[in-house]
């Protein structure tokens, strides 16, 4: 019965996957997104009356401007530091090697046929498969605009201090937009694209858990993942 048992067990090794460092900064960004979406959707369009009062006390859009730009501000400081993790960190070596994955044709018909249930995961190098790894690189070019077009919005309200300070470079990036008009449009639509992708990431991620029970969804939490021996 132990021999038995014994050939049951499938041989895995635990790995670490994502550092102390990598997890905080991915929960500060997804809750810092989850108040920038909100908070800008009330200053896009105000679904919410302040209590009538007879003091000039209701500056409810004041209120949420204010949440918006703090939030605003650590997204920017966790994605500056999320690209020093990822282009300077020995202990992230593994998201850069999965850019060899990416370049492996291979590798991309395999991770394919593993979304269509017709194949298993194939063995990858680095921490994302192609799939991943290009859905990240649009992720973060579409949080660049959306930083870039908020500090031109920012600019424009804040002529003094960090946002004087900006002005000039802000108001180049404005033109080449087409005016602030266009630049709100451009915040709004790129948020739409940031929904989008989270939407689909969540899921993904709940796929691949399931699917490749490897710890991959819990590996965000403890940091750990279980790779299988083949």
């Amino acid at each position: 019965m132990a021999q038995l048992n014994e050939s049951l067990k499938i041989p895995c090794k635990e790995e670490v996957e994502f550092s102390v460092a990598f997890r905080w900064q991915h929960w500060i960004r997804a809750l810092s997104i989850v108040v920038l979406v909100i908070s800008g959707f009330y200053l896009a369009y105000p679904f919410l009356s302040p209590p009538v009062n007879a003091e000039p006390t209701g500056f409810l859009y004041a209120l949420f401007r204010s949440w918006h730009e703090i939030f605003g501000f650590i997204l920017v400081a966790v994605i500056l530091y999320k690209a020093f993790l990822f282009f300077f960190s020995k202990q992230h070596a593994n998201e850069r090697v999965s850019f060899k994955d990416f370049l492996n044709p291979s590798v991309w018909i395999s991770q394919i046929k593993y979304y269509l249930l017709i194949e298993k995961h194939p063995a990858i190098k680095g921490a994302y498969n192609p799939l991943q790894f290009i859905a990240y690189v649009g992720f973060y070019i579409m949080i660049f605009l959306l930083i870039l077009t908020g500090l031109i919005l920012y600019s424009n309200v804040y002529h003094s201090g960090f946002g004087g300070l900006i002005y000039a470079p802000m108001k180049f990036f404005e033109t080449l937009f087409g005016g602030l008009s266009t630049v709100r449009i451009f915040h709004h639509i790129l948020t739409w694209g940031i929904i989008l992708f989270v939407t689909v990431h969540v899921y993904m991620a709940i796929y691949n858990s399931v699917f490749g029970k490897e710890g991959g969804m819990d590996a965000i939490f403890s940091g750990r993942k279980w790779k299988k021996n083949h």
